[in-house]
């Protein structure tokens, strides 16, 4: 089984608006995980996806609990150990990445699906884009 570890944009994106990253969560046979904090921020930002998609405040909760279903939310703990390592690789680039880098160090997987450019300043971490999981769905 592929393993994915999901970056917040790509939430951000399946909760904002009907589209690929929605579809893939809900057809994708792979797993994904995603630290836990990013639940914190999709929550911070609640009220600008209610405005972006449209959807009431039940439709949302529906909708995000779904698509969070399909993903394995992780706990810091779980992936304290690479926070340090994932600073120096990814840290001088955006600090709100090193969860991403920290929780990909931490277990074999295929990488990161991100649509943030800023992962792709670094090359420890494999970058996959919504359009490569596509395509990696469409080759299987």
């Amino acid at each position: 089984m592929r393993k994915f570890i999901v970056d917040t944009n790509v939430l951000f994106s399946a909760l904002a608006k009907i589209g690929i990253s929605r579809l893939l969560f809900v057809i994708s046979p792979f797993e994904f995980y995603m630290p836990e904090y990013s639940i914190q921020e999709v929550r911070k930002y609640e009220k600008l996806i209610l405005e972006k998609s449209g959807l009431t405040k039940d439709g949302f909760e529906t909708l995000f609990y779904s698509v969070v279903d399909k993903i394995n939310v992780v706990k810091e703990k779980e992936y304290a150990s690479f926070i340090e390592r994932a600073d120096r690789i990814i840290g001088n680039i955006d600090k709100n990445d090193v969860p991403f880098v920290a929780l990909a160090l931490s277990f074999t997987n295929e990488g990161i699906w991100t649509d943030d450019s800023g992962f792709e300043k670094q090359s420890n971490v494999r970058v996959w884009k919504t359009s490569d999981i596509l395509n990696l769905l469409a080759g299987d």
